[in-house]
């Protein structure tokens, strides 16, 4: 039990440092550029977050092996759902990694896992403060139906490239005369992914009430 807390803990300050670098990088960047800085945020912060995505994959693994408490399935949508768009969809079509969606879809999702990680870095250490509490389970409830709106919105804008490029499209020869026509593929994401949102929202509410209820915050204080 202590060995995997530990490796818990190092897993969450890992992605918390990948986290916070791109945030403040984002921020500074902002700061000095101004919105010229925005144009090549992938260049500059891609492969780091690429990174933390790609190590995020492990807590499907964490829920399996029983060390981590979370929904299974949730956790499933929320990773694949980033892995999909990043790597499928703004990685694989230059033309749209320097489009502003990219740098607000980033944005939200590291607003978000600063907040997280550094929640979860807490109380693997059994450390609570309700402010910090407060703000991990309330800032996904509105931040996370916006970032599935950036989502569709980077994966609208990538369709004409798709379509262009011909990139993912296969067409199998004889005699199968059977072809898969990505941009389509895409369409149809776009409603599974309005779909996992109402799931995983629903599902946010009730994380929210259950760490936020009366008598959590009372056993949390003491």
């Amino acid at each position: 039990s202590f060995t995997m807390n530990t490796y818990l803990f190092v897993y969450d300050l890992t992605q918390f440092c990948g986290h916070s670098w791109i945030f403040t990088n984002m921020m500074i960047r902002f700061m000095s550029f101004g919105k010229d800085s925005l144009a090549d945020t992938f260049y500059s912060i891609g492969f780091v977050m690429r990174l933390c995505q790609l190590l995020s994959i492990l807590e499907i693994l964490h829920i399996l092996m029983g060390i981590d408490k979370s929904r299974l399935f949730p956790r499933f949508l929320q990773i694949t759902e980033r892995i999909i768009v990043l790597f499928v969809v703004i990685n694989s079509q230059e033309e749209i990694q320097g489009k502003y969606v990219v740098c607000v879809l980033f944005l939200l999702w590291n607003l978000v896992d600063v907040v997280r990680y550094t929640y979860n870095m807490l109380a693997r250490m059994g450390i609570y403060y309700l402010p910090l509490t407060w703000l991990n389970f309330s800032l996904c409830i509105p931040l996370y139906p916006l970032s599935v709106l950036a989502k569709a919105f980077a994966i609208c804008v990538s369709l004409p490239y798709f379509e262009s490029f011909g990139t993912y499209s296969i067409k199998l020869p004889f005699p199968f005369a059977f072809s898969i026509y990505f941009p389509y593929v895409l369409k149809m994401y776009l409603l599974v992914l309005f779909i996992g949102m109402c799931f995983i929202t629903q599902n946010l509410f009730s994380e929210r009430k259950a760490h936020l209820g009366t008598g959590n915050i009372k056993k949390k204080k003491k």
